[in-house]
Parts: structure tokens; sequence; C-alpha cells
């Protein structure tokens, strides 16, 4: 697990994570979108459905997304906070919960994935599926932010 601050810790609304990890870009113009913008772009736009089908099935978390776009949700993710510069996504399985924090901070995204196990099964799948996850990470937050530049243009 990654030394994760105390402030997202704190949005990251898992009080004491089994797993968390923070990936931040640090860019021009990233204050012009608001979290929930790039958690769009990033999760809806450039993740799409392939990004459901990796959590749902591949990944084996069965984490239950909802498959239609609604207000209330990203990606099939639920929105479970909000703030100022923050958004909060929720989704649960049978055996686990994972949140996932966008954050706008002056010149910096940042995505924080927290994850409690609700049972042993998801320590096991996870520690195996948690090096792919920080892999593809960064790339994620690049193409969100080069998509969201277009939209800014």
């Amino acid at each position: 697990m990654h030394d994760i601050p105390e402030s997202v810790r704190a949005l990251g609304g898992i009080g004491d994570p089994h797993y968390a990890d923070l990936f931040t870009l640090t860019a021009d113009r990233v204050p012009e979108r608001s979290a929930e913008e790039w958690a769009r772009t990033a999760l809806e736009d450039i993740a799409a459905w392939q990004g459901q089908f990796v959590w749902r099935v591949l990944l084996r978390l069965r984490l239950r997304l909802k498959w239609r776009g609604a207000a209330t949700h990203v990606a099939g993710w639920r929105i479970a906070g909000r703030g100022d510069g923050w958004l909060r996504l929720e989704a649960r399985s049978a055996w686990m919960t994972g949140n996932l924090l966008f954050r706008v901070e002056d010149d910096r995204l940042s995505l924080a994935t927290l994850i409690r196990y609700d049972r042993p099964k998801a320590a096991r799948v996870w520690s195996r599926l948690a090096p792919t996850h920080c892999e593809a990470v960064p790339g994620l937050l690049r193409q969100a932010y080069e998509t969201g530049l277009r939209r800014l243009s």
C-alpha cells in the first residue's frame, strides 16, 4: 500500500482501507474542468465499456456497476460524495468495496483507489491485480487530460 496523505484518506470514504494508491498528473489547465468532468472523461470516454468489463469480469472482482448512464453514476460507479475540487465514486461486490477519488487541486489531477476487503478472497484476487492497475492508471490520467484539453479548445 502506498503512502496516502490524510487529506485523501479523509475524502476517500473508507476509513482504514486494506489497499490504497494515489496517482497525480501535474499539468496546465487542470483546474479548468471539475473533478466530475475529469472522472467522466477518464472512465466513460477513455476506459468506456472496456473499463466496466475489466472491473466486472476480467479482474473477477464482480463489482456491481450500472450499465446505463445516470446523473448519479460515472461509468457505472455510484457518486458517493463530492465537494469543492473532488468526487468520490463507489462500487461493491460480494467481497470488496472500491472507491475512486478524483481530485483537482491547483495544477494537479489526482486519482486515488481505496479498497476494503469484505471477505478474504478479495485480498488474494486484488494482490495479483494491483500491479496491472498501477501500470494502467498513469496512462488513463494522461489520456483523460489530452481528451479534456481538446474539449476546452
